[in-house]
């Protein structure tokens, strides 16, 4: 019995010796030195470089113009053949800082779906361009590029290092989803908006910067980008489309512009790590489940101007202890609005005189602790000297850095929150 083991041993650490030696010498196959290539003309990267080194070529950079042929060429290198499957390509980075991208040439992608055929067009980088390219680890784009369409990096999952040209001024709908691996991003300062499902399901992405031109944020923006945990919106953002943070339950601070008046369907459903969460003034409206799973809520300010809450928004925020809505007008609240939130641990605050009003309307269905407070003048509670404070805002919702004069509002350490007027 010894003998067969040691000797079944033995032929098992020959086939690993050899399957070693065999995955070396194919490594050791591809070239790895970064080629660089000088097209003189569109259309004739796959005369420069031959069937016998397309796949073998993990570093190429490319100086010239390039069209259609070319793209495919490199789609195919990048592992991904014209319509999505896969090819046996190693290259993992790719340099096109000094190429630029013309019309012409071969069709670089076909959807087979739709019966379509992309071509290339001048500085942009088009529709599905390097969809499914996911071996692609690093990517620097023409210099002359001014715009991302549809699903151009969709599945690019490898993609850890991007840099995206000054001249940038459209990035189309799901330009970067399932871009797993890239962890941070700088868009443009030309952007003007977000568009849907953008950067849906990269969840590996940990840092963003918006530039302040951004008005707007389509649905499903950063839908599932968990690996988020801060997020600065521009100033100058009026709307935030349905599902646009749904899920990033990574999320714990949160600064929405003065300028946004609707909070869109589910828009930020599931994110779970956010703790305070102060509406500014401007909004009148919160959709439905908009806040719905923000089980980490513990404190809600909603501003003065709110008229309408969808059905479900604010249900299973079981974290709840304090709500201050500063409404002298009883919202109009969906079904469901507040279910899941503990009615005995939650106090609902009211403008003073209105107490009635709140609790005979929906609202006294979910809260068995209204309180009156003066939306203008200082909380008489006093604060314990070994109760720190933890963040301070605006009546706006505005996070400030010190005290402001006007009414403050002030979060301790123990959870509760005060209004302080500074004079």
């Amino acid at each position: 019995m010894k003998q067969i083991i040691k000797r079944g041993s033995f032929f098992t650490l020959m086939f690993m010796l050899l399957g070693c030696l065999s995955l070396y010498a194919a490594d050791n196959d591809l070239i790895t030195k970064q080629i660089t290539i000088h097209l003189e003309k569109a259309g004739t990267l796959p005369d420069r470089i031959g069937s016998s080194k397309k796949y073998k070529i993990t570093n190429l950079k490319i100086i010239g113009e390039i069209n259609g042929t070319d793209l495919r060429m490199i789609r195919e290198m990048a592992g991904s053949i014209s319509y999505g499957n896969s090819t046996d390509g190693k290259l993992s980075v790719l340099d096109l800082s000094e190429a630029k991208i013309v019309e012409g040439g071969d069709s670089y992608y076909t959807d087979y779906d739709n019966n379509n055929n992309y071509y290339t067009s001048n500085d942009v980088i088009g529709r599905m361009a390097f969809f499914g390219c996911s071996g692609l680890m690093s990517l620097n784009l023409p210099a002359g590029i001014t715009e991302i369409d549809y699903g151009a990096f969709a599945l690019c999952s490898g993609l850890t290092s991007l840099t995206l040209p000054a001249g940038i001024t459209s990035i189309g709908s799901w330009a970067f989803q399932y871009c797993s691996g890239l962890t941070s991003l700088t868009l443009p300062a030309g952007i003007t908006e977000i568009s849907d499902g953008a950067f849906a399901l990269c969840n590996g992405l940990t840092s963003l910067t918006l530039p302040a031109g951004i008005t707007s944020i389509g649905h499903d923006a950063f839908y599932k980008c968990s690996g988020l945990t801060s997020l600065n919106l521009p100033a100058g953002i009026t709307s935030i489309g349905t599902n646009a943070f749904w899920n990033c339950s990574g999320l714990t601070s949160l600064n929405l512009p003065a300028g946004i008046t609707s909070i869109g369907y589910n828009a930020f459903e599931g994110c779970s790590g956010l703790t305070s969460l102060n509406l500014p003034a401007g909004i009148t409206s919160i959709g439905d489940y908009a806040f719905r799973r923000c089980s980490g809520l513990t404190s809600l300010t909603l501003p003065a101007g709110i008229t309408s809450i969808g059905n479900w928004a604010f249900a299973n925020c079981s974290g709840l202890t304090s709500i201050y809505v500063y409404a002298e007008k009883v919202p109009k609240i969906g079904s469901n609005t507040f279910e899941g939130v503990d009615a005995k641990k939650c106090t609902l605050y009211v403008p003073m005189g209105t107490r009635d009003d709140y609790w005979l309307s929906s609202f006294g269905d979910y809260f068995e602790n209204i309180v009156e407070f003066d939306v203008t003048g200082i909380d008489k509670t006093t604060t314990s000297t070994d109760v720190e404070e933890v963040a301070r805002y605006s009546v706006n919702g505005q996070r400030l850095s010190a005290p402001t004069k006007g009414l403050n509002i002030v979060k301790y350490s123990n959870g509760s929150v005060k209004k302080v007027a500074i004079r």
